[in-house]
């Protein structure tokens, strides 16, 4: 047994050149475990709460005060505690906080220091960290779902819908994944540039595109499908973002781009046609994250032959998505350590999702650092899909390279891709 020493943390900078918050966790053994609380720029409500000191110094986004409350409220709750007690670990976190919502020292603090403490105990163990997290579990690789354009909160607008993404369904390893998506990239840049359609880069490394339409994007996402030379829905599948909570109003849902209007019928009738007329597999928050009709409507609809995704819609939240999914809402569920707080309560998340039967896909946020946490937790724990934003800027490649990494050492592992992910694509 190793116990906790001493907790510190810093202010770094994170892929939009904001502040957040760095913990590290030392043992008495003098091992050290260190991670990077990422952020969100599309958030949902029910995420917990962020520090930040606002005023006018760095935009009110300095985490000083989320610093403080490290050094003063949660180190001295887990000094001397036995550091391969993650739950018990987390579970101190949390009193020492106090709140529902994590809003005292903020959960960009506890995502920090919960995550250090987990790289910190497998070092203690000698282990790499997805060998630490699996045991002696057969593990395998997850599944990428890569952005290619990027919309949204991530690009002011330009499109209403966040993320277009292609999903590498028919490659045999995650290194031919990879490969096969830096084609698609790079064959929709060359079209974006040659059209003069590129007005740069999006938040998450997709690129920023100028076109006339949300469903332009899908069929320019297509062509470059073709164009990098694999079959569209066989090879290469796409996968949208809807993140339609951040444009939905009292019932309505806005595209502003193209000042159109819809209400719930209108919007599931046009996702319908496009699952129809494009090789789309992997539908996220179609509707908002307190339309729960919207979301059922959508799963009955559409969940027999695409992945309906809720992200802002469970918040990474056990109890929401035990209660939702049980309504029939949404076959697939998104995990994101950061929007509850702590590793043991993301790991909870998780093992609801696994017991009612319903897809994972762990997923980074839109302001990343290099740490590769999510990728390890996606191998130790067997979430089957991994969402990490685009292919370029290395907050985003240190991710992808991390499970390259992991990926040589394994040797021998799990079928990939999941053979239970996407099961009509395997019908005749």
């Amino acid at each position: 047994m190793s116990q906790i020493q001493s907790v510190r943390a810093r202010s770094v900078w994170d892929s939009r050149g904001c502040p957040t918050i760095e913990a590290e966790v030392r043992l008495t053994s003098g091992v050290t475990g260190r991670a990077i609380a990422p952020a969100g720029a599309s958030t949902g409500a029910g995420e917990a709460k962020e520090l930040r000191d606002g005023g006018a110094r760095l935009k009110g986004l300095g985490v000083d005060l989320a610093v403080s409350a490290v050094h003063e409220v949660i180190a001295p709750a887990l000094m001397g505690m036995d550091i391969h007690d993650q739950s018990g670990i987390d579970a101190a976190i949390c009193r020492a906080d106090g709140t529902a919502d994590k809003s005292r020292v903020g959960g960009n603090s506890t995502t920090a220091v919960s995550l250090a403490c987990m790289w910190a105990a497998s070092r203690h163990a000698k282990l790499p960290l997805w060998r630490y997290l699996s045991g002696s579990d057969e593990v395998g690789l997850p599944l990428p779902e890569i952005q290619i354009f990027g919309g949204g909160a991530h690009a002011k607008g330009s499109v209403d819908l966040q993320d277009f993404l292609a999903i590498p369904n028919g490659a045999k390893s995650f290194t031919q994944s990879l490969e096969w998506v830096a084609e698609v990239y790079h064959a929709a840049g060359k079209a974006l540039t040659q059209q003069g359609k590129n007005l740069g880069v999006a938040d998450e490394g997709g690129f920023w595109p100028q076109f006339g339409s949300n469903e332009g994007a899908i069929e320019a996402l297509v062509t470059a499908i073709e164009s990098a030379g694999f079959q569209p829905g066989r090879d290469v599948s796409i996968g949208l973002d809807l993140a339609s909570t951040q444009y939905h109003d009292k019932g309505v849902y806005h595209w502003r781009s193209e000042n159109r209007r819809f209400d719930r019928d209108q919007l599931l009738d046009l996702y319908n046609r496009w699952a129809h007329d494009y090789p789309i597999i992997s539908m996220e928050d179609g509707f908002a994250e307190d339309d729960i009709e919207g979301m059922r409507a959508m799963t009955q609809v559409l969940g027999h032959r695409l992945q309906i995704i809720g992200d802002d819609f469970f918040v990474t939240h056990a109890p929401r998505i035990e209660e939702r999914a049980r309504l029939g809402a949404c076959n697939a569920v998104l995990i994101k350590p950061n929007q509850v707080g702590t590793v043991s309560e993301t790991k909870q998340a998780f093992d609801v999702a696994q017991r009612l039967q319903i897809d994972s896909i762990i997923s980074a946020r839109s302001g990343e650092t290099e740490d590769v946490s999510i990728v390890h937790m996606a191998v130790g724990w067997g979430v089957p899909q991994l969402k990490v934003g685009s292919f370029s800027r290395s907050e985003r490649m240190a991710k992808w390279n991390e499970g390259l990494r992991i990926e040589q050492d394994l040797g021998r592992c799990l079928a990939y891709p999941r053979a239970h992910l996407f099961p009509w694509l395997a019908k005749p």
